[in-house]
């Protein structure tokens, strides 16, 4: 049966000289694979690129678990990401983020909703310097392990918990007291719509402790190849 759905494109593998694996995450359906005969135009072939934003015409199939992508176009293309190098690496690192954290097959409208903003804003906005850290402040709470906010003086984030403590866990797991202070900065202000006052050296921090608590609550996630890239281009 056909069927229409958007979708993000999460990545493309090479299957024979014509045909590409398109792994996408569809608003009606949620984390799909789907086999692409990829058009010809001159010598290369035309396929859709990492997160371009879709709109599939698509055989659904509950007999198989690859389905097969009849038509697709570019929904919302692209304003600014392709020509500023910034916005690119961002770009990047939520294809990593994304491509290991999107994988049940059920329709879920508010996660959908969630990564179609956040490219948006990614093409548009211009703090690009806080969204790596709100990508997954929001992304956390869409998946089913948001931090609690603080209440009070915080003295320590358990990465673990998902949750601010006084003392510090004998696991090991949380951050020092700077590092507390700062997230919760970033949980309220994301609370009300604001924008942080965030150093950048928080910012990195920040970061790498969010990427922490994603690898251990997410089965898989490892280790991402974009992070030092973004330090490098988000001040």
């Amino acid at each position: 049966m056909l069927q229409t759905t958007r979708a993000v494109m999460l990545k493309t593998v090479r299957h024979g000289d014509r045909s590409v694996v398109l792994k996408a995450y569809t608003e009606a359906f949620g984390a799909r694979s789907y086999m692409l005969r990829a058009a010809r135009r001159g010598r290369s072939s035309v396929i859709p690129q990492a997160l371009d934003r879709l709109e599939l015409v698509v055989t659904e199939d509950a007999r198989h678990e690859m389905h097969i992508i009849r038509e697709w176009r570019v929904e919302l293309p692209y304003l600014r990401v392709r020509t500023e190098h910034a916005r690119g690496l961002l770009l990047l690192f939520a294809q990593e983020v994304l491509y290991r954290t999107l994988r049940e097959e059920v329709q879920d409208h508010d996660l959908f909703e969630l990564v179609q903003r956040t490219l948006e804003q990614i093409d548009s906005s211009e703090d690009l310097n806080h969204l790596p850290l709100f990508l997954l402040l929001r992304l956390s709470g869409q998946l089913g392990f948001q931090p609690e906010l603080p209440i009070g003086n915080v003295e320590h984030f358990d990465l673990r918990e998902g949750r601010f403590i006084t003392g510090r866990p004998a696991h090991g797991f949380c951050l020092d007291g700077g590092s507390s202070r700062a997230f919760a900065e970033l949980m309220r202000a994301d609370a009300v719509g604001d924008t942080p006052l965030l150093r950048a050296s928080d910012r990195k921090l920040l970061l790498e402790h969010l990427l922490a608590y994603f690898r251990l609550h997410v089965e898989g996630f490892g280790q991402l190849r974009s992070p030092e890239v973004i330090h490098a281009v988000l001040h």
